[in-house]
């Protein structure tokens, strides 16, 4: 726990699912990758709260969530982790992701065109040791530098080291690797999936 904000590993509702891709939404609005594929506010502001929504519904049977509630129990943070053997997702939840994604990106064709080529950047070069992937980290900004993401990313890799497994994360911000070696992880590649697009970062923890 720390000051008035406490983690919760409950299984989320519905409404609680809305509230954390929302948190995530604030989170990521100015991210560079997302920028890059919806240039215009009003189109990322309505889409980015379905895909982080399909993100969390969706994450698989096997799949952790956790959330960071503030002292009146309102989500302020959360972390989705899959654990050794879940990455990528099986059919079954990639058709479960299907009609979210389709609503999401629906008049985006060029975007979805983007994500794609991301996406199978990440695939080919993600880790085929066991290890825990830590798929979504967001606080939101009114609570960021207050120890939510700390408490979610320890919390997460206490799971990884008592099974004895690695971690492994991606992230858009650079400034985020400095963040991200406090934990012990550090920077495998710098990944440029598309020409004149933001870069993404991959990093691994060995198993401790």
């Amino acid at each position: 726990m720390t000051g008035d904000l406490h983690l919760d590993e409950r299984t989320l509702t519905e409404q609680e699912l809305t509230d954390a891709a929302r948190v995530a939404s604030r989170a990521f609005y100015d991210d560079s990758y997302f920028r890059y594929l919806f240039p215009d506010d009003a189109v990322r502001a309505r889409v980015q709260p379905m895909i982080f929504r399909t993100q969390l519904k969706h994450i698989g049977p096997q799949g952790k969530l956790a959330t960071i509630r503030d002292a009146n129990g309102e989500i302020v943070g959360v972390s989705a982790w899959t654990p050794p053997g879940a990455w990528p997702p099986s059919l079954r939840v990639q058709l479960a992701q299907l009609p979210g994604s389709l609503r999401a990106f629906f008049r985006q064709l060029s975007a979805l065109r983007i994500v794609g080529t991301y996406l199978r950047t990440l695939l080919k070069v993600h880790p085929k040791e066991p290890h825990w992937y830590l798929m979504l980290l967001a606080v939101d900004p009114s609570y960021q530098g207050r120890g939510a993401g700390s408490m979610l990313v320890e919390h997460g890799l206490s799971v990884a080291d008592i099974e004895g497994v690695g971690a492994y994360l991606e992230t858009q911000k650079e400034e985020n690797l400095a963040y991200y070696r406090r934990f012990g992880f550090e920077l495998s590649q710098t990944l440029n999936p598309v020409a004149g697009g933001p870069p993404y970062y991959t990093m691994w923890r060995a198993a401790h």
